[in-house]
This record gives C-alpha cells, structure tokens and sequence, in this order.
C-alpha cells in the first residue's frame, strides 16, 4: 500500500468515527483519540510506524471532528459529556403544555412521558434543528416556553 493510500485509508476512517458530541470541542477531541488508535492501528501493519500513525490520526481525526457537526454524522455523546438530567413530573407537564400549544400533540398533560409524549418532542426538536432524542428535560421545557415568549 502507498503512503497515499494508507493517508487516505487513515483519513476516510477518521472521518466515520469522528462523530461524537454536538460541540466542536467534544467533537474535535474524540476525534483526535479516536483517530490517534486507528492511525495505531494502520502504522502496526502497514509501512507506516505506529508514532507515525497517530500522530497523522490524531491531527485528522481532530480536525475532521472539528469541521463536521452533529447534523453531519453523529454518535452521540462522548462519554465524559453530562447528560441532562430527566425532568421531573413537573417539567414533563410543561413540556407538553408547551408542545400543545405550538401544535404538537403530547396526549394527556399529566406530566407522564409516555410514547405520545416523546413522538411529539421528537418532532419539535426534529422541527427546529435540535439534538432528536425524545426526553423531556427542563432545558428542553425552558427551549419550548422560550419559543412561546
């Protein structure tokens, strides 16, 4: 294999793993660890050392990550990010207080995420360029409250 090759086998699988976290940071870091062991991995069995290898995946991985975002591609959360807290019963309710009032169709304001619940928040956050991941939170309630203001 060249080293063009190979600097491209690095590169193309750098930029299918950078994908987790919605912040550049979150992004461009698991990116260059996550490009740093697969550029180990290709320097172990190709014509590259393994130094070479990572150093040349890390700074791929870190700037592919960088220069994607989470629409582009996305794994999630990298596992040092926090996630948000569920909200409590009262939050939920106003979650679907707020959907109901944009539109959406929660069900019943009983403050209970049921399956309804989480398909019309999954449309909201779909509908106005959020992370989509079903779960009422206070910051979600406290986005929606903010959209009625």
């Amino acid at each position: 294999m060249t080293r063009l090759k190979q600097l491209g086998a690095l590169s193309l699988a750098a930029l299918l793993l950078t994908a987790c976290g919605s912040s550049t940071g979150d992004r461009a870091a698991s990116g260059a660890g996550i490009g740093a062991g697969v550029g180990a991995a290709i320097g172990a069995v190709t014509g590259l050392s393994i130094l070479q290898g990572v150093v040349i995946g890390a700074a791929a991985g870190g700037l592919t990550g960088g220069l994607t975002d989470a629409s582009t591609i996305n794994l999630g959360d990298p596992i040092w990010a926090t996630k948000s807290q569920p909200a409590n019963a009262g939050a939920v309710s106003r979650v679907q207080a707020a959907l109901t009032r944009l539109g959406y169709d929660p069900g019943p304001i009983d403050g209970v995420q049921g399956p309804k619940t989480e398909q019309a928040i999954r449309s909201y956050q779909r509908n106005n360029g959020l992370v989509v991941d079903g779960r009422a939170t206070a910051e979600l309630a406290q986005h929606l409250e903010n959209k009625l203001s």
